[in-house]
């Protein structure tokens, strides 16, 4: 199968566990757009749920597809969050942030009784920052100070650009430095370490965050849950 016929098939299979009554974290990326197609359907068919979107561009798409939204101040506690995933260990660690939402989603991600992550097998690491830079969501003030920090850590790092030199701006009004490293050994340390830094927003270090995996495969879908987890 194609890549993205496997991140439908994980995408949609997500949506099977979403009941009426349910507050929904929406979040962000290729693979849950497949998710949030489906919810829309879903919705116009009489599901009654309610979704907090995880960036403006999740947002869009939400409105364009009827599905009810509210906001976390006024829902504190959310049922089942799907979002995606750059990097996926074996411990169901994760890096993300190649869409530039992290610091939402992993305040929504923490605020969610259940997370469910939906990936191709692409995304599947035995350790994280092989194949993707790690995120950091930084202040436009002092950024190039904030950058230089990050580079002690063994690291080169970039400040992410669109539209040839212009920054990329998040939906917070901040910047990305992409830190690429051959491999990050002890994320749940790395994570708090980062954060330390003034400066730094947060980071795409999701540790310890997420119940299940679905896996779109070319056998089809498999899942990682945490209980399965040693």
């Amino acid at each position: 199968m194609e890549k993205e016929e496997l991140k439908k098939l994980a995408g949609e299979k997500a949506v099977d566990l979403i009941e009426d009554g349910m507050i929904i974290g929406l979040g962000t990326g290729s693979t849950v757009e497949y998710a949030l197609r489906k919810l829309g359907k879903l919705c116009r068919e009489g599901l009654k749920i309610k979704g907090i979107p995880t960036s403006v561009h999740t947002k869009r798409i939400a409105t364009e597809e009827k599905i009810p939204l509210t906001t976390l101040d006024e829902n504190p506690v959310i049922d089942i969050t799907i979002d995606g995933a750059d990097e996926v260990d074996s411990n169901l660690n994760l890096i993300k942030g190649g869409g530039g939402a992290l610091t939402r989603e992993k305040i929504i991600a923490y605020n969610s009784k259940k997370v469910i992550i939906v990936i191709d097998d692409s995304k599947v690491v035995k350790c994280l920052g092989i194949d993707f830079p790690l995120p950091v969501e930084v202040l436009k003030f002092g950024w190039t100070a904030t950058k230089k920090t990050l580079e002690q850590f063994d690291c080169n790092v970039e400040l992410r650009k669109v539209m040839g030199e212009e920054p990329f701006i998040t939906d917070n009004s901040n910047y990305i430095l992409d830190c690429e490293f051959e491999r990050i050994g002890d994320p749940a340390q790395f994570e708090i370490e980062i954060n330390s830094i003034p400066g730094v927003v947060e980071n795409g270090l999701f540790i310890g965050l997420v119940d299940e995996v679905i896996v779109g495969g070319k056998q089809g879908i498999s899942t990682l849950d945490k209980e399965a987890v040693v």
